[in-house]
């Protein structure tokens, strides 16, 4: 059970009612994390404006979902990585793939800097090396792409804590997390 109630769309506040039609616009259904989120109408316009922003970026939906699933699984985040596993495969990731990225792995070099990169972000907080950098850029990332990984990383962060602080009801297909050393 959640340890904030989850706002009910159909009964929320004009503050928050006109991005969460937008949500249910997007998905079909309000998800719990974003109903959760709804307790704050400034937290849940800057989630849903940052998922808009990156969603339009360089990197592209599958590689940030592909981010979003190594991440999770690096915070233990179930909410996450059910969620992002089902938007991986919509974005046109593999089975195979979306679980090589909750590894942190990927066939590709770019997909795989990328990801190293992200879990880096995460595990280290923040604490990147202009080695680390350079071989973002040579795997083929201008400054645009190094930025945007940020972001993503950001985003997730934001997420993950969010659902696994709150204890957020999964609400898509369930994943089990993989012990990644």
């Amino acid at each position: 059970m959640a340890h904030v109630k989850l706002i009910d769309p159909a009964s929320s506040s004009d503050a928050i009612k006109p991005t969460l039609e937008r949500i249910n616009g997007a998905f079909g259904v309000v998800p719990n994390m974003f109903r959760a989120v709804a307790n704050s109408p400034a937290a849940l316009n800057s989630m849903w404006g940052a998922f808009g922003a990156l969603s339009g970026g360089k990197l592209g939906a599958r590689l940030g979902e592909e981010i979003a699933v190594a991440i999770a699984n690096a915070n233990r985040c179930e909410y996450c990585l059910a969620a992002h596993t089902a938007l991986g495969r919509k974005a046109g990731a593999s089975a195979d793939e979306i679980a090589a990225a909750q590894a942190g792995t990927s066939a590709d070099p770019r997909s795989q800097a990328a990801l190293t990169f992200a879990l880096k972000l995460v595990r280290d907080r923040a604490a990147v090396s202009d080695a680390d950098v350079a071989a973002l850029k040579a795997a083929g990332f201008d400054d645009e792409g190094v930025v945007e990984i940020i972001a993503h990383a950001a985003l997730n962060l934001f997420t993950n804590y969010i659902n696994v602080a709150l204890d957020v009801p999964v609400d898509f297909p369930a994943v089990p997390l993989k012990r990644v050393a």
